[in-house]
């Protein structure tokens, strides 16, 4: 093996650019510098860094818009602390979206953790969603068109409990046995439920979503366990800065109770109707579903992104608060994602 030349890690970059290398186009969209302040008052408040040393001595700590960006990959690509340290380890691509030569260290998984865990306390993830999406609308990108609100559900890996200690934890409480070995109850998700949908069952948590019509981004998102009706967070995820009153969901989210308040919000609804016991939808009804079908089909394209491109939809996590911050980090980088396909089909050539 002869050695490394002075411009073959250009050449190699290269090559990756001649393949099209979705990363670079998402450094150079994304304004990475305006998290800055958020994720190191929060890393700061939480002790995942301290303030740097006055001394050079020492190791000095890690650039926190760095592993933020690690933190980005690790949701384009659904990865494990382990697997995202050892991605970019290993691959030129991850190495220069992180700004990293091949001489520089790489945050280990546990720096990964302590980092997500310290946004997850501070509830960080929410704030720096919103700070992209004010970016995305001081951009040309505002909501328009209207906006679509689905959920689905985000599995997390079972818990094996038997039906007693399935029902204690329903009602809210802990088993008695486990409050005895801290060791097991660290590793029992208490937040997490069971949830059924079309025969199968689910074990995670529900991610709800409210898109806009035209750009497709997430606008407004909450999470919740999947035992959570999605109509229950109908209101949670309305964005009232969308310039269309029109909002469209499926059949779960019709209730007298809701069609009031999207009313008293000013909005029209587009939501499915359903049929009853005796009382069948009309050939007319069934029409107008079909109708708003068309449009309402483009919130399943961005959770079909997240299963496809994204690498699936679930959380290595336990907790509710956990499980926060990696969906919501997983929204954060669909809507990066999603700004470099709009620049790349506003640029391509007819």
């Amino acid at each position: 093996m002869g050695q490394m030349g002075f411009f073959d890690l250009s050449r190699r970059y290269a090559g990756l650019d001649s393949k099209r290398d979705p990363l670079p186009l998402l450094n150079k969209l994304v304004p990475w510098e305006v998290f800055r302040p958020q994720l190191r008052a929060a890393l700061l408040a939480h002790g995942a860094r301290t303030q740097a040393p006055k001394s050079p001595a020492g190791c000095k700590p890690w650039d926190e818009v760095v592993v933020f960006k690690m933190l980005v990959l690790q949701a384009l690509y659904n990865l494990s602390d382990e697997q995202a340290e050892y991605q970019v380890r290993d691959r030129l691509s991850f190495m220069r979206f992180l700004g990293l030569g091949l001489e520089d260290k790489v945050p280990d998984a546990t720096t990964l953790w302590l980092y997500r865990e310290a946004l997850a306390k501070a509830g960080m993830v929410e704030q720096l969603f919103a700070t992209f999406d004010a970016y995305l609308r001081e951009h040309g990108y505002r909501a328009t068109g209207g906006q679509i609100i689905d959920a689905t559900i985000v599995t997390a890996p079972r818990q094996q409990m038997n039906s007693e200690e399935k029902a204690t934890i329903a009602a809210g409480q802990t088993p008695k046995e486990w409050a005895d070995k801290p060791a097991k109850l660290r590793q029992k998700d208490r937040e997490a439920r069971w949830t059924k949908k079309h025969g199968r069952s689910y074990f995670g948590y529900k991610n709800h979503i409210g898109t806009d019509r035209k750009h497709k981004f997430i606008r407004r998102y909450t999470v919740s366990d999947a035992a959570c009706h999605d109509s229950q967070k109908l209101e949670e995820v309305l964005d009232s800065t969308n310039s269309s009153a029109d909002i469209w969901a499926d059949s779960a989210y019709r209730s007298e109770a809701n069609e009031a308040m999207l009313k008293a919000r000013g909005g029209r609804s587009r939501v499915h109707r359903r049929g009853a016991r005796n009382h069948p939808l009309s050939e007319r009804e069934r029409a107008g579903n079909k109708t708003r079908s068309r449009v309402r089909a483009r919130v399943e394209h961005i959770f079909g992104h997240q299963v496809t491109a994204m690498g699936g939809k679930l959380v290595r996590t336990i907790g509710l608060a956990r499980a926060k911050a990696k969906i919501g980090m997983m929204n954060l980088a669909y809507n990066m994602s999603r700004l470099s396909s709009l620049h790349r089909m506003a640029t391509s050539p007819p």
